[in-house]
């Protein structure tokens, strides 16, 4: 088996340097009581899983780029996929860049070069779009860091862009005023089934194990990207990243891409621990994201992918939405979701008192396609007008009503392509209770007189009378009544928003 490893310019140091950076299983203690936090769920149960700000911010963007990104096909899951027999991408590797035992996954990394990687037009892009918070994939699946790390061997300032990826975007964030975000799939990286012929292509390795690639590699180097490790030095090795992040770049949300039950859960409750005293530490309140069943609700944010909840919800959560159609991250013939789409899908998730985690993905070279831009910029646009209704504002305990049918999502809950429209109607209420949002998915019916029975007095009705009603941007008077008697609002002869429409009700 030949790993094509010469031409990498490998970053050579002592695999005995490299572990000292990672705790051993025994010590996996140490850090637990270094805090107020200690490693176990009723401690770490004592924390604000939803801080004020987060509630507050309402999106947040991050983007998937890495070296899976360099052959522009298929999908971020490339890494795995050029391995299975069967798959497009294997065969597509091929023809392209030959057999998997001459051409590996890390041969890429020499031509991941970021050529025109700015982290300061990427943090202006998400601000502009609206985000308060952004950041990048700091690890997929396939065991590469996107940051300067001594912990593990494969990151972006050794090799590939020879950048520290993430301390980069941390630095343009924050002069913008905007919080960070690193996400993490790394739990899927171990190769869980090198034992077990039959379960070579297993779903809890990120990597398909075959002895004739580098799948398999005991090199004292290259395994850590290909996670062919004991498990004994591997789970450290993945809290001992995590940990790594934490200290240099104090990131305010850390995300968990699902399969984080694969990790033990002592291991588990010592991040949280570590993560949350750093914070309290440093003086600042952070968020956890977790998929599915990973995490207590007590302590981290659910996030449904690509989807949301179907009604309001009593807690905060999170969803991770791709603008792309085709893959998270970039490939040739990517196509992308429509300005409207994205809108009123992201309202939608707002009135359920869900906060929206926006993917983009850059080219190989950093840079980020027009297409994605003009969506962003409509994004932003609409903010910049209607904002209000959405920041710093919290759920009624009944969104809104209409006619649009959504589909059951892949990840749970609904899907985030539903093809909302004017008939559709969505509130959300000020945190200080100073006015009630209708926000219409759509540009209604000029004249028409649109019926709120949330509002009325026996449903949910507004804490203190409506005292005057407007079209959110230009001011316009709105016809309403909202008392014990009636609730409607009649929409007034001006200019409608076809993206989506709000009326403001003032509370006294």
């Amino acid at each position: 088996m030949r790993l094509c490893l010469p031409f990498l310019a490998l970053l050579f140091f002592a695999q005995a340097c490299h572990m000292t950076e990672v705790k051993n299983a025994a010590d996996i203690s140490s850090t637990s009581t270094d805090g107020d936090f200690t490693a176990d769920w009723e401690s770490l149960a004592k924390v604000n899983e939803s801080p004020d700000w987060f509630a507050d911010s309402k999106l947040g963007i991050y983007f998937h780029w890495g070296p899976y990104v360099v052959p522009e096909q298929h999908s971020e899951w490339y890494p795995r996929n050029m391995y299975l027999p069967g798959q497009e991408a294997y065969k597509f590797h091929q023809e392209n860049f030959g057999d998997q035992s001459e051409f590996n996954y890390h041969d890429f990394i020499p031509m991941f070069t970021a050529d025109k990687f700015n982290a300061d037009e990427i943090a202006d892009l998400m601000k502009m779009a609206g985000a308060k918070w952004g950041g990048p994939v700091a690890q997929h699946h396939d065991g590469f860091a996107m940051w300067d790390s001594k912990v593990n061997p494969w990151n972006t300032a050794a090799m590939g862009p020879k950048r520290d990826i993430t301390g980069e975007m941390a630095k343009a964030l924050r002069a913008r005023g905007m919080k960070l975000i690193t996400s993490f799939h790394h739990a899927r990286n171990l190769q869980r089934n090198a034992d077990n012929e039959k379960y070579w292509d297993g779903w809890d390795s990120h990597y398909p194990y075959n002895p004739d690639w580098a799948t398999s590699t005991e090199d004292d180097k290259l395994k850590w990207l290909y996670g062919n490790v004991p498990e004994e030095e591997w789970y450290p090795y993945w809290l001992a990243q995590l940990e790594e992040v934490i200290d240099q770049y104090d990131p305010d949300v850390i995300w968990f891409d699902v399969w984080l039950n694969l990790i033990p859960e002592e291991y588990r409750k010592e991040f949280c621990a570590y993560y949350l005293n750093h914070a309290k530490a440093k003086g600042k309140e952070v968020v956890i994201a977790h998929k599915k069943d990973d995490l207590p609700l007590d302590v981290s944010i659910l996030d449904i992918e690509q989807g949301g909840k179907k009604d309001a919800s009593e807690r905060v959560w999170l969803t991770d939405i791709t603008l792309s159609n085709k893959s998270w991250s970039y490939v040739k013939g990517q196509t992308y979701k429509d300005p409207k789409v994205v809108i009123r899908n992201f309202i939608d998730v707002v009135s359920k008192n869900g906060v929206v985690l926006l993917n983009i993905s850059p080219r190989a070279d950093g840079s980020i396609p027009q297409e994605q831009v003009d969506v962003l910029k409509e994004l932003g646009s609409w903010l910049d007008t209607y904002g209000e209704a959405i920041y710093n504002t919290r759920a009624r305990m009944e969104y809104g009503f209409g006619t649009a049918k959504a589909k059951d999502g892949n990840h749970g809950g609904q899907s985030a392509t539903v093809k909302y429209g004017p008939g559709d109607v969505r509130f959300t209420e000020a945190k200080d209770h100073s006015a009630i949002y209708v926000i219409f998915l759509g540009a209604p019916e000029k004249g028409k007189k649109v019926k709120l029975s949330s509002l009325s007095s026996i449903q949910y009705p507004p804490a203190t009378p409506v005292k005057r009603a407007t079209l959110l941007g230009s001011g316009t008077e709105v016809e309403f009544a909202i008392d014990k008697y009636e609730s409607y609002i009649v929409i007034p002869d001006a200019p409608m928003n076809e993206m989506a429409t709000v009326v403001k009700l003032e509370l006294e």
